[in-house]
């Protein structure tokens, strides 16, 4: 496997490790944002990616693209709140279906699989720039 093609398996991760993060965050954002029971309020994103397979390489040698954003089925979270404004004739509140704590070890996750890749990359510039160097002597 040639270093560009590490490289280019590294950016395919770092751009779809970078959409996992804007989906959680979105996720986050939206975590305690009401609404009644009968409309359609915020639903928790979630990414769904694919193995690609890079022209020349190995089969073993995949990078990774998103290949849609999916909005998770579960029922929003009813609070029971009869004084809300939004609240529904039994008195509950709906919010999204996000649970907080996964969200949180889903950013997590990602954020280290970003900064893995990026250290990927930085060896491997690092390992390019010493071979260029020895063959310089």
């Amino acid at each position: 496997m040639s270093v560009s093609q590490v490289f280019h398996i590294a950016a395919t991760a770092l751009t779809a490790q970078s959409m996992r993060l804007n989906a959680v965050a979105s996720n986050l954002a939206n975590a305690d944002s009401a609404h009644s029971s009968t409309g359609e309020g915020y639903r928790a994103k979630q990414v769904v990616f694919q193995a690609v397979s890079l022209p020349g390489a190995a089969p073993w040698a995949q990078g990774v693209r998103m290949t849609q954003v999916i909005e998770d089925p579960a029922p929003p979270r009813l609070v029971y709140d009869p004084k809300h404004p939004l609240a529904d004739a039994q008195g509950y509140v709906a919010y999204p279906n996000v649970d907080v704590v996964e969200e949180m070890v889903n950013m997590i996750s990602a954020s280290r699989s970003y900064q893995t890749n990026a250290e990927v990359m930085s060896t491997a510039r690092d390992l390019m720039q010493r071979t260029l160097a020895l063959l310089q002597v």
